[in-house]
């Protein structure tokens, strides 16, 4: 997990998601999921814990904090998500579990007399990209800042890091047991070979009579039946400034005392200088040197008299004689460097052995006047005053956040433009003007708004590559409201009669799957209805197809093998167009008995399954001895607090 939230973060918006994930850090960062366990029965424990995990406990505050963070964290991906729907989905037991095999890895490992140093709990926090300062060094005073804002405590989010830290040393070497013999995998990969046949038929919903045209009762019926379906999620207007290099230009520009200074600093970059390139051979004793040169000196290529000594000459390219210097030492530079091209140089004393070299090309590069230096210098100093003056801007706008100046105070006092947008979706889109592509310009400033809260502080949020930025701040949420029924009468009569087809085309569907399963022929099942269907399609496939297709095999096939030959199945076609029919003839099995790669890349995989195995089976065993006692009282009551509903009588 820490190097998931590490490729996740690179802003200081980012960092909000680096508390999220520190907020309920999790053991699944080893590829185990070990979120499906559950805890002890209730009963036992009063006061403010909902479980004790050996003698530490998971306090009712705690828990609802993790669960506060972890919805923001699930609103990056779905905006609108509620709390409600998070309790639904089964995002409550989730957080529990995670907390709790985190705690009791923890636990245990300290029983085992294992430990996390704060050096090591030190290091991932100064890791993590967000919080650098202009300088790329980690900013005590950004974590401190960030701390507040999220209202967490060094001490829970080292706390949380260092469990992480523990699970990983327990975990990892329990996880890389995947071992399996040949013979096991032997059936599994025999079964990727197995080949399926059949047809497959379909009854598109356009094909079918939607009756008369639909009353108004009907469409105030249908309208409040599918009211999420009428609903315009939530947007949010959001006020920026961006402040990118242009922005920067005029006070970017180097004056010419500053260039002239420049080149000053830099004369040896611009000075007259000597390259060559140069083949060598190290050799270990004076002996075998000079043994080497006597070779060459008789007319043997360097290259040929090093190989047959078994040794292996190497090429330095376009070396200047400082930089060859550094790399062998004085002696041999000033040998090499005095030396004609096509000289053999040696045997000198370097620095790893006796060098014999060989001179194969000089090139004279000239010096560069100020004047012809002047572009690249210009350049050089441009870019360098430009991100001084981004990072001035930058660190301005950061201590004024600090000092919780508003975002009209922290614009004005930078005179920078602020804008604002008509409230968006989360995909940028304005749903008053859907015809309307997003702004791919603003798509980073959208994306942190959306991880926002109202009234929350303005944030700065990175932007490409050039080291600009933006200054983002929430104007107003906008939530999810209906559209009234006058706006979308056309689009609810639309969906009746589209309700109304393939409501028909389920019932023919079922009547043809109904004689199809009574023997006859599905060409002729579909023939039998009297409506212009298309005709069945042969369809086959090995299991190993399905498995491996990267974007997804055809529902038909999939369907196909978990079917007996013999029988058809019904099946709803994709988004809605209808139903299909497959009808699976044959089922030819499959040997891998011949073809030892599939065999072992079915014993890898099959593997990693098993490392996943031992990792549950661990974290269970560990749950075991260390105790877990849950007081499904308080569970209930955290649940009812969260979710806005009434605990149940006696909880």
């Amino acid at each position: 997990m820490l190097s998931f939230f590490r490729r996740i973060i690179n802003s200081k918006a980012g960092v909000i998601v680096t508390f999220i994930v520190l907020g309920v850090i999790a053991i699944a960062f080893a590829a185990g999921d070990v979120t499906g366990l559950r805890g002890g029965n209730g009963g036992g424990l009063t006061g403010n814990y909902v479980v004790k995990v050996g003698g530490e406990k998971i306090g009712v505050a705690d828990l609802e904090s993790r669960m506060q963070s972890e919805l923001q964290a699930a609103r990056q991906q779905q905006p609108t998500m509620t709390m409600a729907d998070m309790i639904a989905q089964g995002g409550l037991q989730a957080v529990l579990d995670r907390s709790v095999n985190s705690l009791a890895l923890d636990v245990f490992g300290h029983d085992q007399g294992m430990v996390v140093s704060k050096r090591a709990v030190d290091g991932q926090i100064a890791s993590i990209p967000g919080l650098r300062g202009p300088n790329g060094q980690f900013d005590p005073a950004i974590y401190q800042r960030l701390l507040q804002q999220r209202r967490l405590t060094d001490a829970q989010v080292r706390g949380d890091i260092a469990r992480d830290l523990m699970a990983q040393q327990l975990i990892l070497p329990t996880q890389g047991a995947t071992q399996l013999p040949l013979k096991l995998a032997l059936p599994y990969a025999s079964l990727l070979l197995e080949k399926r046949e059949g047809r497959i038929g379909f009854i598109p919903a356009q094909a079918m009579d939607t009756g008369a045209a639909p009353t108004d009762a009907d469409i105030q019926a249908a309208y409040r039946r599918g009211i999420a379906r009428y609903t315009v999620p939530q947007r949010r207007a959001i006020r920026y400034a961006i402040i990118t290099p242009d922005l920067v230009k005029a006070r970017a520009t180097p004056t010419e005392q500053e260039v002239a200074q420049a080149y000053a600093q830099q004369k040896p970059l611009y000075a007259p200088v000597q390259k060559r390139d140069i083949t060598q051979v190290v050799v270990l004793d004076q002996a075998g040197a000079n043994a080497l040169a006597a070779k060459v000196k008789g007319g043997a290529s360097l290259a040929d008299a090093a190989r047959a000594a078994g040794l292996e000459p190497s090429v330095q390219k376009a070396m200047t004689k400082d930089a060859y210097r550094a790399a062998t030492s004085a002696a041999v530079a000033d040998a090499v460097f005095g030396a004609a091209k096509g000289a053999l140089v040696g045997p000198v004393r370097g620095a790893l052995g006796w060098v014999v070299a060989r001179v194969d090309t000089i090139t004279d590069v000239p010096g560069k006047t100020l004047d012809q230096a002047r572009p690249e210098i210009v350049a050089t100093l441009a870019k360098q005053k430009q991100q001084q003056a981004l990072g001035a801007i930058h660190d301005a706008l950061d201590d004024a956040l600090a000092r919780n100046a508003t975002f009209d105070e922290a614009v004005a006092d930078q005179k920078l433009a602020g804008q604002q947008t008509q409230p968006l979706l989360a995909n940028g889109i304005n749903p008053d003007a859907p015809a309307t592509p997003p702004n791919p310009a603003i798509a980073p400033i959208v994306a942190a708004a959306f991880q926002m809260q109202d009234g929350d502080p303005a944030q700065l949020v990175p932007l490409g590559q050039d080291g600009g930025f933006a200054l983002v701040a929430l104007s107003r949420v906008v939530p999810a409201t209906p559209r009234p029924l006058a706006q979308v009468r056309n689009a609810v009569v639309a969906d009746i009669r589209a309700d109304r087809a393939r409501a028909a085309a389920r019932k023919l569907a079922a009547d043809v799957l109904a004689q199809v399963n009574k023997g006859m022929p599905l060409a002729q099942a579909l023939s039998a209805t009297g409506r212009p269907l298309p005709a069945p399609q042969a369809i086959s496939a090995m299991r190993g197809q399905i498995a491996s297709n990267p974007r997804g095999a055809q529902p038909g096939l999939v369907l196909m093998f978990s079917m007996v030959p013999g029988t058809a199945k019904l099946l709803e076609a994709p988004n809605g167009a209808g139903w299909l029919i497959v009808d699976l003839d044959r089922v030819t099995p499959g040997n891998a008995s011949g073809d030892a790669r599939l065999v072992g890349a079915t014993r890898q995989d099959l593997g990693r399954i098993v490392g996943r195995e031992y990792v549950d089976q661990f974290a269970r065993a560990v749950r075991m001895q260390v105790g877990v006692k849950t007081d499904t009282g308080a569970l209930a009551r955290v649940r009812a607090d969260l979710s806005g509903a009434t605990p149940a009588a006696g909880n």
